[in-house]
């Protein structure tokens, strides 16, 4: 009886190693909007980490996240460091590429809760009559760990939606009139 249980969680293992192992190597999450708004006046606010603290989802979750800015203002090679409760966790951000005319690509580096590296990018794209499309996307690798947590969360709603907040506070802030 005792072999007979222990081959049945022996193959339950296998079987769930198998699941985890057939999972997607690599992930892109991605939200887009339109703004009623220059590229240049979005441009500004997504070049600069300090603009971007006031329109990003995550600044609000943890109002005593702590913040350190090295490098130039805005552009490559402005960092971004934070060091937060569960919900923002630690790592930092760096802008890595900056084109105003095509918007900023970013690595992200967190420490905490876990250790990850992920690309970043806020894309712009003039359409119409002063109106920018923003995409902002974030795309990376799945090791092990992370294919078998993307069995029990979904990281394209949980970071999507995030994405979609941070969006939507970011074209009210750009589209308020002066």
């Amino acid at each position: 009886m005792f072999k007979k249980v222990l081959l049945g969680l022996l193959i339950i293992i296998v079987a769930l190693l198998a699941i985890v192992a057939i999972q997607p190597s690599e992930f892109k999450i991605s939200r887009s909007i339109t703004m009623k708004a220059p590229v240049a006046k979005v441009f500004d606010e997504i070049d600069d980490f300090q603009s971007f603290q006031t329109w990003s989802p995550w600044a609000k979750l943890d109002p005593n996240c702590k913040y350190t800015f090295e490098g130039p203002e805005s552009g490559v090679g402005s960092m971004m460091k934070w060091a937060g409760n569960d919900e923002v966790g630690e790592g930092a951000l760096t802008i890595i590429e900056s084109n105003p005319t095509s918007g900023i690509k970013q690595k992200l580096e967190f420490t905490k809760p876990f250790v990850c590296q992920n690309d970043v990018a806020i894309s712009l794209r003039h359409e119409g009559d002063d109106q920018t499309v923003v995409v902002w996307s974030m795309s990376g690798k799945n090791d092990f760990m992370g294919k078998a947590m993307s069995l029990v969360m979904n990281m394209d709603k949980m970071v999507g939606s995030m994405y979609d907040k941070g969006l939507a506070t970011l074209k009210a802030k750009v589209e308020k009139t002066e």
